[in-house]
C-alpha cells in the first residue's frame, strides 16, 4: 500500500495549526489584520516552509504589503516559538506569501453571476 499522506504533509499541517494560535496570540502588532492560514507547504528536506495566508476583511494591495511586511518580520519569532512547540529536530525556515486564489474565486463567481444574470435578461427581451 502506498503512502498516502507524507511525513512533510504531516509537518505541514501541524505547523499550520501551531503558527494559526501563534499569530493570533504572539504576534503583538497592532497593524496585522486578520490573518488566516490557508496553507503550508514544507519542502522535502524540512529545511523551508512556504506560508500562504489570506487577510479576511480588507484586501487591499497596500493592506497586503503592510500584513506580508509583518509577518516577515515576525517570521524568526515565530520559528522559536515552533521549535518550542513542535517535538522536531530543526524547524523549516518561514517564508510567508499572500494566497490570492481566495479572492480570485470571489471574482470568478463574482463574473459567473454576471453572465447568468445577463443570460436571464437576455432571455426576457427576446420572450417580449
Amino acid at each position: 500500500m502506498a503512502k498516502e499522506y507524507s511525513r512533510t504533509q504531516r509537518v505541514g499541517d501541524q505547523m499550520q495549526r501551531e503558527l494559526a494560535q501563534l499569530i493570533q496570540r504572539e504576534v503583538r502588532d497592532p497593524r496585522l489584520g486578520m490573518v488566516t492560514l490557508t496553507a503550508v507547504d514544507v519542502s522535502r528536506d524540512l529545511a523551508h516552509a512556504k506560508v500562504f495566508f489570506t487577510l479576511l476583511g480588507k484586501d487591499s494591495a497596500e493592506d497586503i504589503e503592510l500584513n506580508l511586511e509583518i509577518l516577515k518580520d515576525s517570521a524568526g519569532f515565530l520559528r522559536m516559538l515552533l521549535g518550542k512547540s513542535m517535538k522536531m529536530r530543526s524547524i523549516p525556515q518561514l517564508h510567508f506569501h499572500y494566497d490570492e486564489s481566495v479572492r480570485r474565486g470571489v471574482h470568478l463567481s463574482s463574473l459567473i453571476e454576471q453572465a447568468v444574470a445577463e443570460d436571464k435578461r437576455h432571455d426576457k427581451g427576446e420572450q417580449e
